[in-house]
């Protein structure tokens, strides 16, 4: 498994999304599509970034009952993204289920990984207003390992989790984090975060990386920079 960047394309509409994808001519990056994208596009937004040859991570994090969620995966598998998600906190039979929607009649199906916790969320948060009573590391991992139970790919954590659920699941097992800033950048709204290249160090697999290419004055080389820092 290479380690890559993924471009996370929050945008509020598909002219936005373009104009920032038009700028990069020499390779075309792996991309996040998140809700704010999804919903307000539908899945045209999807075929179309895949028809112009990018790999795309369609993050909407599926959370419902286990056949609810088996049905969405069959329509999003349709659409042949590279990578998708749920909530690992709908439990093992909703994952396997997941697991079954997305895979199609030919035996393929995208990489399917779990959001343990979002990185948003700090240890007091989750304790006083979830009432999970666990420290935030051995939850990750708890929830990491429902996730490689249940026969998925991955998950989704902070860099500052990814060599615990590598330990706890093995190398094979993908660690996708976002949370990755540059070092002499804003953290903005997520409290569990990290430079690309300590994400490196720590040995994940993938990071999403938003505003610090996105919001940067020259997207092109802040990416350049993050592929650089993280993949070496």
């Amino acid at each position: 498994m290479g380690k890559d960047v993924i471009i996370a394309c929050d945008f509020a509409s598909a002219e936005a999304t373009f104009v920032f994808l038009d700028q990069f001519t020499d390779e075309k990056p792996f991309v996040k599509i998140g809700m704010e994208l999804f919903y307000a596009e539908g899945p045209e937004i999807v075929r179309e970034i895949k028809r112009r040859g990018h790999k795309i991570f369609l993050d909407l994090k599926l959370h419902d009952i286990p056949n609810t969620v088996k049905k969405a995966m069959a329509s999003l598998a349709r659409l042949d993204v590279d990578m998708a998600n749920l909530h690992a906190a709908g439990t093992i039979e909703m994952m396997r289920a997941a697991l079954e929607g997305l895979t199609r009649e030919d035996g393929t199906r995208p990489m399917l990984i779990a959001v343990t916790q979002l990185t948003s969320t700090s240890e007091d948060r989750m304790q006083k207003e979830l009432l999970i009573n666990a420290s935030i590391n051995d939850t990750v991992v708890q929830y990491a390992k429902n996730a490689k139970e249940a026969g998925l790919d991955g998950v989704v954590c902070s860099p500052l989790e990814a060599g615990m659920v590598k330990d706890a699941c093995g190398d094979a097992f993908c660690t996708v984090t976002p949370g990755v800033r540059f070092a002499d950048g804003d953290v903005g709204d997520q409290v569990r975060v990290t430079t690309p290249e300590k994400a490196r160090e720590i040995g994940t697999d993938y990071i999403v990386v938003g505003r610090p290419i996105t919001a940067a004055a020259d997207p092109v080389a802040a990416y350049k920079r993050c592929k650089k820092e993280f993949c070496g």
